[in-house]
C-alpha cells in the first residue's frame, strides 16, 4: 500500500528526508511545509536537490493547507519543536515521525505536554515516534542488539566523533551548539540540551534491560582554536570554542552503567589537544561477552556534509510504515518492530 507523506520543514535533515520520500517505492509525497518564505512555492524536487526535474509538489507556508491534505504521515524535522503544531498534525489524522528527541521516552516528557500529545493521538487515532542516528540508532537500536549477547552487563559506553568543519549549517553550529562563542558563554546550556536529548534515550535502553537508571548527569569540557578558523558554516574567532566533549552518564549504584560521550569538533588544532578519531562511533561493551565496535563513516571529509544527513534522515523515512501501523500514542523503539529498509 502506498502511504501519503508530508515533509515538515526542509533544512539540512529535512531536505534529505524529502529526497528519501520522493525516491521511496512505497511512499507518495503530497505536501511540503516550509518555514522560509523563500522556499514557499518551490518544487519539492528542487528543494531536495534532485536533478530529475520537477516532481509536481510545491512547498507551502500555509499550515492549514498541510493539515487539510489527509496525509498518512508527516516527517517532522524542524530545528525547534512546536508542540502546538505536533498536536494539530496528530489530531488531523496524520501520524508523525520526527528527528526531534522530545518523544524518545514518554515518561521523560513534561506530564502536561505528554498528556496533550497523547490526547491528540487518541483524537486522531495516530502515533508519533522520535528516531534518527544519534540519539536513536546508536543509543537504542544498536545497543539492544549487542546487549543480546550478554548475561552480565557491567557497562556500555558510546563515543561519538563528528568533524563538523564541512557542515554548512551556521544556525545549528553557532546558535544551537555554541561553536565560535567565548568560553564564558559555553557551559550549562549545552549540558542541559544534551541531557534532554540523550538522557531519555539512555533511560529507555535501561528500561528495556530491566535495569532502570538511578541518576543521569552530564559533564562537559571544551577546546579552543588558537587562530581564526574558517569552516563551511563561517569563521570561528581566535580563542573561541572549536571543540566540545560532553558526557552523559546513566548511573546505577553510583557507578556509570550507560554512557554517551559526544566528541564534536570543527578542527583538529585545538587547545588543549584531544585524541580525535574519524567521524563515527565507538561502542564499548563490558560484560561476560565484552565487545569493542568501531563504526566509521567511510566518506572523505569534503563529501561529509553531503553524505552525513543520510545517517539521520534514512532511519526516519524507513520508520514511516511501522509508525503508521502502530497503536495510537507516543511509540518508542521498544514498541515498534525492528525497522528494516524497504529498498
Amino acid at each position: 500500500m502506498t502511504l501519503r507523506v508530508v515533509q515538515w520543514s526542509s533544512g539540512n535533515i529535512g531536505a534529505r528526508t524529502l529526497r528519501g520520500v520522493i525516491e521511496h517505492p512505497r511512499l507518495e509525497l503530497v505536501g511540503v511545509y516550509a518555514h522560509s518564505a523563500a522556499k514557499a512555492g518551490r518544487d519539492a524536487g528542487a528543494i531536495a536537490g534532485l536533478e530529475g526535474g520537477p516532481v509536481g509538489v510545491r512547498a507551502t507556508a500555509d499550515r492549514d493547507e498541510i493539515l487539510a491534505l489527509g496525509a498518512d504521515c508527516v516527517l517532522y524535522t524542524p530545528l525547534w519543536c512546536d508542540f502546538d503544531d505536533v498536536c494539530a498534525l496528530l489530531e488531523s489524522g496524520a501520524n508523525v515521525v520526527t528527528t526531534r528527541a522530545e518523544f524518545l521516552r514518554p515518561a521523560s516528557l513534561d506530564p502536561a505536554i505528554r498528556g496533550r500529545v497523547e490526547a491528540a493521538c487518541a483524537r486522531g487515532n495516530t502515533s508519533i515516534h522520535s528516531t534518527g542516528s544519534s540519539p536513536g540508532f546508536i543509543t537504542e537500536a544498536l545497543p539492544l542488539v549487542v546487549t543480546s549477547l550478554q548475561r552480565r552487563l557491567d557497562g556500555l559506553r558510546i563515543d561519538e566523533y563528528a568533524d563538523l568543519s564541512r557542515r554548512d549549517s551556521p544556525a545549528l553550529l553557532f546558535d544551537v551548539m555554541g561553536f565560535g562563542q567565548e568560553p564564558s558563554d559555553f557551559g550549562e546550556r549545552r549540558l542541559n540540551a544534551l541531557t534532554d536529548s540523550f538522557g531519555p534515550s539512555l533511560r529507555l535502553l535501561a528500561d528495556a534491560l530491566g535495569t532502570p537508571l538511578e541518576q543521569v548527569d552530564a559533564a562537559g569540557e571544551f577546546a579552543l582554536t588558537k587562530e581564526p578558523l574558517t569552516i563551511a558554516a563561517g569563521t570561528l574567532p581566535a580563542g573561541s570554542v572549536a571543540g566540545q566533549r560532553i558526557t552523559i552518564t546513566g548511573r546505577r549504584g553510583g557507578r556509570p552503567f550507560l554512557t554517551f560521550r559526544a566528541n564534536w569538533f570543527c578542527g583538529r588544532e585545538l587547545e588543549p589537544r584531544w585524541d580525535l578519531r574519524e567521524t563515527g562511533w565507538r561502542v564499548t561493551v563490558e560484560g561476560d561477552a565484552p565487545l569493542n565496535i568501531d563504526l566509521v563513516f567511510p566518506v572523505p571529509l569534503e563529501r561529509m556534509a553531503a553524505m552525513s544527513p543520510a545517517y539521520t534522515a534514512n532511519r526516519a523515512v524507513n520508520a514511516i510504515p511501522y509508525v503508521v501501523e502502530a497503536a495510537p500514542g507516543i511509540r518508542t523503539t521498544l514498541d515498534l518492530p525492528q525497522i528494516v529498509a524497504a529498498l
